[in-house]
């Protein structure tokens, strides 16, 4: 039996008369580091937000393992960002504390020294005033890393957290994929570089709408299973994520 973080059971999602993710069963591991990966329009955005319930299940459950209840975090792809929103480095690191102290709640004390100590973990030590309008997209990637941290989450959900960012922030970054790993937390981090996968990440779920395998990566990033994923995807004629 695989002590689950997350499992998902005949999952399907829909958009209008879509199945942007279609009788999904698979489970993650708990304390695993997954990569979820498949070709553009596999629904993989989509499979994260059905975790987080930013989007409603047509059919079937996600299933949370008991100690994931609650304690989710989710960093969103930079595109659906607003960097016109007033906020500073230090402010946009210090909402992950919301769930401690209140969606309206100021920090001080222990969580702003959490705050500084997330920004020196992510290297943006010196930049806590500058507005996130004013950031590279390597160091607001940086920041809402540092925002992940304070949310000492035990379930952490990325999407394309690598995406757009400069070599040295992605070597940044995956070590502290490596450190949650360590510390026994689960990371999901949706993904287009395979070779990255292979050499960054032990489990893989490869989604094609439906799942294709879920598992070790050696398993699943098989010749067969891939081109069984490309397939599919030549089938489909829309452009749900």
């Amino acid at each position: 039996m695989i002590d689950a973080a997350v499992s998902f059971e005949d999952l399907t999602v829909r958009y209008a008369d879509r199945a942007a993710v279609d009788r999904v069963s698979a489970t993650i591991a708990a304390g695993s580091l997954t990569a979820l990966i498949g070709p553009n329009g596999a629904g993989k955005s989509t499979l994260l937000n059905a975790v987080t319930r930013l989007k409603p299940v047509t059919q079937g459950r996600v299933i949370l393992g008991p100690h994931i209840e609650g304690r989710i975090a989710y960093l969103p792809q930079q595109s659906v960002l607003d960097r016109s929103f007033p906020i500073n480095v230090l402010d946009l690191a210090a909402l992950g504390a919301w769930q401690r102290t209140g969606a309206s709640g100021r920090i001080g004390g222990q969580e702003l020294q959490r705050a500084y100590d997330a920004l020196r973990t992510v290297g943006l030590m010196g930049l806590e005033r500058r507005p996130i309008g004013a950031l590279s997209a390597g160091q607001l990637q940086r920041a809402l890393f540092a925002r992940v941290l304070m949310q000492d989450a035990q379930l952490i959900l990325l999407d394309e957290p690598f995406n757009a960012v400069d070599a040295r922030t992605t070597l940044d970054l995956l070590n502290i994929l490596r450190r949650w790993h360590a510390e026994g937390r689960t990371v999901v981090a949706l993904l287009h570089d395979l070779e990255q996968v292979r050499t960054h990440f032990g489990h893989a779920l490869l989604l094609a709408r439906q799942c294709i395998a879920c598992g070790s990566t050696a398993a699943v990033l098989t010749q067969g299973n891939l081109a069984r994923a490309r397939k599919m995807a030549e089938s489909w004629g829309d452009s749900v994520r």
